[in-house]
């Protein structure tokens, strides 16, 4: 049983292995990840691809030290031209999933992950508001899993050696919910004397293997025994962990702004049988806009605004 006191689940615990100089994330998520992907009703194995990437975004977004919003996007020619998920500095999560139906039908049972996107590219961005350059980093697709996407962007921009596994699971109690481990091998110059990089490596990959799905998923299972369990050995320290919670940014001002920049014809076309009805794709909620309030904003002297 878990810790009194002590959440299990929707939050990232840091950490560091020090005899193999490598630092890394332990991440699950559970209602509020469900929650993220009950309300769109995607097909299951749409829901599970986005239940991965939200996972995968809170451990990268983990490695960063930024305050602000990072975000982790898969474009592609498949049935799936969108994955997105973004969280911020605070633990603010939210994501969303593009698909064709028809596409999908096609694909048979047990699609890849690469038969669901196709050819395309993925999107590493950090966004600190306007006061700060904004940073991306862009790899087209390479592999067959998501992890291998993001291994291959490692090894190809940044040449540092990290790994991952990520598990998802659902059940008709408890909903969707993930886990993900990751794990990063520090710069050389900051090893202990004596390290053997290569060797510690190879270690701790073979121990992250040994890491259950049902480990990583468990809503039991508090998230530092399950480092203890895994690399007690490796001389592990833990830190404060992050809690992820569901919190989408949309408001009624940001939806207006984007109203602002519609050409015309789209806008006469979103009035002609009565309110503009506009959908967050994120959290699904819908804003409506008379025609008059819809006037309103395209006058040139109407309210200002920037869409973030």
């Amino acid at each position: 049983m878990p810790k009194e006191g002590m959440s299990t689940t929707d939050q990232v615990l840091p950490f560091q292995l020090d005899i193999p100089n490598l630092r890394g994330r332990l991440a699950r998520l559970g209602p509020e990840l469900d929650a993220i992907l009950a309300r769109h009703k995607y097909p299951p194995v749409i829901a599970r691809l986005l239940a991965e990437t939200v996972t995968l975004s809170a451990l990268l977004a983990g490695m960063l030290k930024f305050d602000g919003i990072f975000t982790l996007q898969a474009k592609g020619s498949g049935a799936i031209s969108t994955l997105m998920a973004d969280i911020t500095s605070r633990g603010e999560i939210r994501a969303y999933a593009q698909y064709s139906p028809e596409q999908l039908g096609l694909l048979g049972e047990n699609p890849t992950t690469r038969d669901l996107l196709g050819k395309g590219y993925l999107a590493f961005t950090v966004d600190q508001g306007e006061a700060l350059e904004r940073y991306q980093g862009l790899v087209e697709l390479e592999g067959k899993t998501l992890t291998d996407f993001i291994q291959h962007y490692f090894r190809q921009s940044e040449q540092i050696d990290t790994a991952f596994k990520i598990a998802v699971t659902h059940d008709e109690v408890a909903g969707w919910h993930a886990g993900g481990l990751m794990l990063q091998r520090l710069p050389e110059q900051s090893a202990p004397a004596g390290t053997d990089e290569e060797d510690g490596w190879r270690r701790c990959m073979m121990l992250m293997s040994t890491a259950s799905d049902e480990e990583l998923t468990s809503l039991s299972l508090p998230l530092d025994d399950l480092l203890f369990r895994l690399f007690h050995e490796e001389e592990v320290r833990v830190y404060e962990p992050l809690p992820l919670v569901d919190q989408c940014r949309c408001t009624r001002e940001r939806v207006m702004n984007v109203l602002r920049t519609l050409p015309q014809a789209d806008v006469d076309d979103m009035t002609e049988k009565g309110p503009a009805e506009v959908q967050c794709q994120f959290c699904a909620r819908v804003y409506l806009f008379t025609s008059e309030e819809v006037r309103q904003l395209r006058k040139p002297d109407g309210p200002e605004g920037t869409v973030h």
